[in-house]
């Protein structure tokens, strides 16, 4: 997972966005003083990156990824979460194996593990009055109520609910192929969960623009939107956050 450096970030500020430690943020980039982080400067994220959230079981599915320019087998290796060695054993690559751009080769599937939403029913009809990225079929929170898991259907667009800069987009160990935006008023919308993406680092986005199309969760076998927002560094309840048109968007 790539991090194009906004205005007024900070390795601190980054760190504790994608909960991993400054050193060990500042260690991959190969950073030495903090102060001298600049605004557009790509930062690779480690993979532990919400390490706190659950992962999901051992035997994971298994998906296509094709190589893009810069990436390497140990690079692809530490985005999914797996060593250089699983990789390889996975793709039966030998230990001198060259990876070219535009190479498919097969990597986990990441997902998460949620729990349904319990809420009265009348806070069931506000959720489903509200926009979401996909139409919704059900809602569901994720454990420790860090987002919300919002099932579509297959190949569906998925939209972005605000104007904002794509921060970053890629494979993220855990969410799949994932969009990040931020958002004026110091907010991040994720967008986890998707087959493929439709937009890059840097995009300037429109409410309503496709982001990417709704993937499968290889646990659920359903097709599943993970949408997640931060302010200020915080996670915040997505039901809450603002759309378009609203305050804060």
């Amino acid at each position: 997972m790539i991090h194009v450096v906004g205005r007024g970030e900070t390795i601190y500020s980054i760190s504790r966005f994608y909960r991993v430690a400054a050193d060990e943020l500042m260690r991959v980039n190969n950073i030495t003083d903090p102060s001298t982080l600049q605004v557009g400067r790509r930062l690779a994220i480690p993979s532990a990156a919400f390490s706190d959230i659950p992962a999901p079981p051992d035997t994971q599915a298994l998906t296509d990824y094709r190589a893009v320019r810069g990436d390497t087998l140990f690079s692809i290796a530490r985005t999914h979460g797996i060593t250089l060695a699983r990789l390889q054993e996975i793709n039966r690559f030998p230990a001198n194996h060259v990876l070219r751009a535009g190479d498919v080769i097969r990597v986990p599937v990441q997902t998460v593990i949620v729990q349904p939403v319990s809420p009265a029913a009348s806070q069931i009809d506000r959720l489903f009055t509200l926009r979401w990225p996909v139409t919704p079929n059900s809602i569901a929170y994720m454990t420790g109520q860090m987002g919300v898991v919002v099932e579509g259907a297959q190949n569906e667009p998925v939209r972005s609910l605000t104007q904002g800069n794509v921060v970053a987009a890629g494979p993220w160990r855990k969410f799949g192929r994932v969009v990040i935006v931020e958002v004026s008023g110091g907010y991040f919308y994720m967008y986890g969960g998707l087959d493929n993406l439709t937009v890059n680092i840097g995009d300037r986005l429109t409410p309503g623009v496709e982001v990417g199309r709704l993937g499968i969760n290889s646990i659920s076998q359903r097709p599943q939107l993970f949408f997640m927002v931060f302010r200020n560094d915080n996670p915040i309840d997505p039901a809450q956050a603002p759309r378009a048109g609203e305050s804060g968007s």
